[in-house]
């Protein structure tokens, strides 16, 4: 029952982290001049426009998730190689926002629910605590540099890997090397030291 209600605290640091993820994405892309998400009604902070729900039960299930891809033109960028590296930070950079910001409620509710040993307080925390690690969590899984990653078109426009013809086969086959990467733990390797050390800096 405990690993279930916490499946159910988590839930609202889920919501939030994937909706407002692909809603940064789709706001910078229509302000570098991309009218696409405006047009497919991703300019929203509702989640039933960003989750994907396989996404969304991979997440709570298992530890890791993706929300519905914003679609992007890149036709429309002045600056395609720029814009189109900020379109994909903006996601990751969303996650690291809101997790700076709810670590602020959630350390002083800490302070309340351990001081007053009330259950509600501690119930209240936890749901904060959950959606700080999943921002987190969030920021850094996406940051991994493999297809369909954010992470990969990050270092694509930074190092213009896309001149290079093995980048295309990388592409072609990147789900499967990131299932491989997840199965491998390698994944989990690479998230769990640097969220907890995140956690950390931010006072939790």
């Amino acid at each position: 029952m405990s690993t279930i209600f916490t499946k159910i605290i988590m839930l609202p640091g889920i919501i939030l982290g994937l909706s407002l993820h692909e809603f940064a994405h789709a706001w910078m892309s229509d302000k570098l001049g991309d009218p696409t998400p405006r047009r497919q009604g991703r300019l929203t902070v509702n989640p039933l426009a960003h989750i994907d729900w396989l996404g969304f039960a991979a997440l709570v299930l298992v530890g890791f998730g993706w929300g519905r891809p914003v679609e992007i033109n890149p036709s429309y960028y002045k600056n395609r190689r720029r814009d189109e590296f900020l379109v994909g930070i903006a996601g990751v950079t969303m996650n690291l926002i809101l997790a700076v910001l709810l670590s602020f409620p959630t350390r002083a509710l800490m302070k309340a629910a351990y001081s007053s040993g009330s259950a509600l307080l501690e119930n209240i925390m936890y749901i904060f605590y959950y959606a700080v690690m999943i921002n987190l969590v969030l920021m850094i899984f996406n940051l991994i540099p493999c297809p369909p990653l954010d992470g990969w078109g990050i270092v694509t426009q930074l190092f213009r890997l896309d001149r290079h013809e093995w980048w295309y086969k990388v592409y072609q086959y990147g789900t499967w090397i990131l299932l491989a990467l997840i199965i491998l733990n390698v994944t989990d390797m690479i998230i769990t030291p640097v969220v907890t050390m995140l956690l950390r800096l931010l006072g939790l």
